[in-house]
């Protein structure tokens, strides 16, 4: 089951009552099943979105609702994956990606009884994004893009409805980049999980994404929202056509109106 996010008039701030404002103002809405992207200027407030969507933290006024839950804790039904995989160098890649097993409910209660029954599947999500074989081995084994394919599987192992990428593939090289598009695309396709992407890559955010929000300059409110109807499943060759590359500028004019208001 996948689930839709709301973000109703939010501001957030940092260093208290006289501190930072992050985002002021800012509504949102992603349907269950979306796949939705988050674009903006530099200092913007994308992660500090990402943040008040999973419950890391709470906002200042307005409200951040979750399966049609206001979020007043962690959301443990998401999933999440960063630009730094951050994968613990004392563990293998295949108990690196069962991490999360060992912190969610029911999986944490089930996993010893049941660890064989997770470790195929571990070593089943591995499969699919191109590792196969490369469980035993350290994250110092693998290249960065190979590390972030295994935090692409950490985030999906728990089964959930959402899942968050800020950044993840930021950076990797253009060629592994892509790749990783369309693993995500091809993993969204077959679970229909909701999925958030904060990402400065405007080719990426129109490949991947359903929807696009453009969000303003510091202090972040959403700009502008802009539907992608390409039909699915796409091809990396859609890149380098006029249509996608008309979206590409469009956005790119909006995030230019947002410096120059800033």
């Amino acid at each position: 089951m996948s689930v839709p996010v709301i973000l109703d008039d939010v501001t957030h701030r940092y260093g208290g009552a006289g501190g930072t404002i992050a985002l002021e103002g800012c509504s949102l809405s992603v349907r269950s099943g979306e796949f939705a992207a988050v674009v903006g200027p530099s200092g913007c407030g994308k992660s500090t979105l990402m943040k008040l969507a999973t419950g890391l933290q709470f906002p200042f006024q307005g409200t951040v609702t979750v399966a049609g839950n206001r979020v007043t804790k962690p959301v443990t039904m998401a999933g999440m994956a960063f630009q730094n995989p951050t994968m613990l160098p004392w563990r293998t890649t295949l108990d690196n990606v069962m991490l999360p097993l060992e912190i969610a409910q029911p999986h944490r209660s089930r996993l010893r009884k049941h660890r064989a029954e997770y470790v195929e599947k571990a070593e089943l999500l591995l499969e699919t994004v191109g590792l196969k074989g490369f469980g035993s081995k350290f994250p110092w084994q693998l290249s960065g893009g190979m590390q972030q394919r295994a935090s692409l599987c950490r985030a999906l192992i728990h089964e959930p409805d959402l899942l968050m990428l800020d950044e993840p593939f930021g950076a990797l090289d253009a060629f592994t980049r892509e790749e990783l598009w369309c693993v995500i695309r091809d993993l969204h396709a077959a679970r229909g999980f909701t999925v958030i992407l904060v990402t400065h890559d405007l080719r990426e955010a129109v490949f991947l994404a359903d929807r696009i929000f453009v969000m303003s300059a510091r202090p972040g409110r959403i700009l502008a929202e802009r539907t992608v109807d390409f039909p699915r499943p796409r091809d990396l060759e859609i890149n380098y056509t006029q249509a996608f590359q008309d979206v590409v500028h469009e956005l790119r004019g909006h995030i230019r109106e947002a410096r120059a208001a800033a």
